[in-house]
């Protein structure tokens, strides 16, 4: 009986129930589509924000003093420490390797270069500022289970433009900066020689391509890191090594002291994908690393998140209100017209509970059925929105279609929840002589 109640109710007053369901569907198409949106733009934006290039750099931990000016490194050749190339495998085997896009050794040695098809020379590697880089540009890395993965600064350092083309592995090809290019007169297709400052012996290098960075590798020559081994003589090692991982931004949790926290909080902070967990993770496979992170390209991703996921809250909160104010104005405007049948059923000794529960049923299966076709066209939205921001649409959640659900009852309750009260004490006697 009370369900053929409810449903026979819920067909009358159709132009009600069209505005309540007409302002719970656009409601939560809003909440739909920003929370599909939130619930994706962090890898979105974590993958977008890969373009800004590496943030961890791994450097020996019994490393020397390091001497940079304008980012090139003077030290001889022979101070300080290095890493083995070989270890570099074992990046692919930590708890977040898939975290992991894309990582470059490198290994500078200050030189000296010339262009035969030059008169003019850089007779010397401290006045001219420039350096030999040594990295992989896309290098196959056999990773320990047996497969291959492809990486190097194409991945880490992406805005580095190079015109012409990359150099081979293990080749005599060199990529030169821009800079360093008009100062000796070395052109695509020229040869480069370049020699290190403590070795006599002259290493011939074809140049392909021309590089622009912006930085100081627009005033050094980049090679394969093979050769600068060579030309430095220590092969297998490198000095730096650049990272390039996926994360999430950091709270405060995440920027603890591990080692004060208890076993069950540094269970939970290595199983989040914090680039301090990440870096932790990688000093266990990298004996006598240290792992920094980047804290100028990891903090300010996690800020530009973080004000994204604020602004898509804001709007769900901004339309779950319009919602409930909506759904608060049809209810109580039911609630006056029903006057008349609210007295009769009390009249007839329904209690004013049963009263209450009978017109909240009624607004619950609107709720439903305005949450389901919001949800519908929520996805409509959140499609349009991440092709035109993101590039890709975020996929269809059953998650977000129960939360939708539970939103759109509980916006709807609490819109209706002063017209039911209201509706709770009428008084019978009164409305049936009319006052």
């Amino acid at each position: 009986m009370f369900l053929r109640i409810v449903a026979d109710s819920f067909g009358r007053r159709p132009r009600h129930k069209l505005l309540t369901g007409a302002a719970l569907a656009l409601g939560m198409g809003v909440a739909t589509a920003a929370l599909s949106v939130s619930l994706d733009v962090g890898d979105r934006l974590a993958k977008e924000f890969r373009s800004l290039g590496a943030n961890l750099l791994v450097t020996p931990q019994a490393d020397s003093l390091p001497l940079e000016i304008g980012g090139v490194d003077y030290r001889p050749v022979n101070a300080g420490a290095y890493l083995p190339e070989a270890d570099l495998p074992k990046l692919k085997t930590i708890f977040w390797h898939n975290n992991i896009i894309g990582f470059s050794p490198v290994l500078e040695v200050p030189i000296e270069a010339w262009s035969p098809a030059s008169k003019s020379s850089l007779t010397s590697a401290v006045v001219g500022n420039s350096s030999l880089i040594g990295t992989w540009a896309q290098h196959k890395v056999t990773i320990p289970d047996g497969t291959t993965y492809v990486t190097g600064v194409r991945e880490t350092n992406p805005w580095w433009d190079v015109k012409g083309q990359w150099f081979g592995e293990d080749s005599l090809q060199c990529v030169v900066g821009v800079n360093l290019s008009k100062r000796i007169g070395a052109k695509i297709g020229d040869d480069l020689n370049v020699s290190s400052g403590g070795h006599t012996k002259w290493v011939t290098l074809k140049v392909v391509g021309v590089l622009s960075s912006g930085g100081s590798e627009d005033d050094a020559v980049v090679v394969p890191i093979s050769v600068a081994q060579q030309i430095a003589g220590k092969p297998g090692e490198y000095r730096k090594l650049y990272v390039s991982a996926l994360t999430k931004p950091e709270d405060a949790f995440a920027k603890r002291d591990p080692k004060s926290m208890s076993a069950d909080e540094f269970e939970r902070w290595s199983c989040s994908p914090y680039v301090s967990s990440i870096a932790h993770s990688i000093k266990q496979v990298l004996p006598g690393a240290d792992v920094r992170v980047i804290r100028r390209v990891a903090e300010g991703e996690g800020a530009i998140l973080t004000r994204v996921r604020m602004l898509l809250w804001l709007v769900t909160g901004a339309a779950l209100l319009a919602a409930a104010l909506a759904v608060g104005a049809s209810s109580a405007a039911s609630v006056i017209e029903r006057r008349t049948e609210i007295g009769l059923m009390k009249a007839l000794g329904a209690a004013s509970g049963t009263v209450g529960f009978l017109l909240a049923a009624e607004q619950l299966l609107l709720a439903f059925v305005g949450g389901g076709i919001g949800y519908a066209l929520g996805i409509v939205l959140a499609r349009l929105v991440g092709e035109k921001i993101f590039g890709a649409a975020p996929e269809p959640s059953l998650m977000v279609f129960f939360v939708i659900i539970a939103l759109a009852a509980g916006v709807t309750i609490l819109g209706s929840a002063l017209p039911l009260r209201r509706a709770s004490r009428y008084e019978p006697a009164l409305i049936l002589r009319g006052e």
